[in-house]
């Protein structure tokens, strides 16, 4: 699988999704290898920060620019898995990643903001499967308030993603601290017993979005 996690908005949490994933297919013992293409070099630095970290087992992991295409077909003939942190822009990374990915994660938080991206994602998609027909794509609602209270604003947000075309995951994230702690220590929320439910969160998604 060639697995793809961006979109147009920043701060959403999508590396910590791809991370988080990285380790979740580890962990099924599946050959893994983690492409940051964000800029920001986000999931690199946490590569690093595992790296230094003797609890954890370490990920390969390289940094890829501009034009994807190539690269990712590459290493999809030598891992069983990529996972590319693609970064919250429109960017060429991004565009040429959606020509050969399998599966394509795209993480909203359940505000206006976020959701106000879903139009040019929703023609991007579709110029993307011109030539990627059996391209996967879902929504997934992040950093949700988990008061119950907040419940209608998440429904609503995954109904937004569906009238753009793009089916949202019944799994989600809630707003926790673990997410953060977990990576300073380069290490994912599957590896850290400080917050069970959590662990349960990521589990869920990849189930869920993978089928594995």
């Amino acid at each position: 699988m060639i697995i793809l996690v961006g979109g147009e908005k920043g701060g959403s949490g999508k590396s910590c999704l791809a991370q988080n994933i990285a380790v979740y297919l580890k962990q099924k013992g599946r050959d893994i290898k983690i492409v940051d293409a964000d800029p920001q070099g986000t999931t690199i630095f946490w590569i690093k920060e595992r790296e230094a970290n003797e609890d954890v087992e370490n990920i390969p992991a390289e940094i890829a620019t501009g034009n994807i295409r190539e690269t990712l077909k590459a290493l999809s003939e030598k891992h069983q898995d990529i996972i590319v942190d693609a970064g919250g822009q429109d960017s060429e990374a991004l565009r040429s990643a959606m020509t050969v990915a399998t599966h394509m994660l795209i993480p909203f938080r359940p505000k206006r903001r976020d959701l106000r991206t879903l139009i040019n994602m929703e023609e991007m998609i579709k110029l993307a499967k011109t030539v990627n027909f059996d391209l996967i794509v879902n929504a997934v609602i992040t950093q949700c308030p988990s008061l119950p209270s907040q419940a209608p604003r998440i429904l609503e947000a995954k109904e937004v993603c569906t009238s753009f075309g793009i089916e949202p995951l019944n799994s989600i994230t809630t707003t926790r601290n673990i997410y953060d702690d977990a990576d300073e220590n380069g290490i994912s929320v599957l590896e850290t017993k400080a917050d069970k439910k959590a662990a349960h969160e990521i589990i869920s998604i990849a189930e869920e979005f993978l089928k594995i």
